[in-house]
């Protein structure tokens, strides 16, 4: 599924199917583990999903480099800084 997932376009996907992340509700008070199943049950895809009227897709490049490091990067660079 996450190849047929990745390679569909943004344009050909059928948003009626899609849950709206601003709907999510996560009750703070539980355990990780209960609210990770929550989540994953109300978005129901977390590599897509909306915001509003935009399709979300998550993907990960296999460049090795963390989220973390990206951010560094980006933000240096955002000051000049690199």
């Amino acid at each position: 599924m996450n190849d047929i997932i990745r390679n569909i376009p943004s344009g050909e996907v059928d948003i009626e199917h899609l849950a709206d992340i601003r709907d999510v509700k996560i009750d703070t008070s539980q355990p990780r583990s209960k609210r990770i199943k929550s989540y994953l049950r109300q978005i129901r895809n977390p590599r897509l999903y909306l915001y509003g009227d935009t399709v979300v897709r998550l993907s990960f490049a296999s460049s090795g480099a963390t989220l973390e490091e990206r951010l560094r990067q980006y933000l240096l660079s955002a000051q000049g800084l690199r």
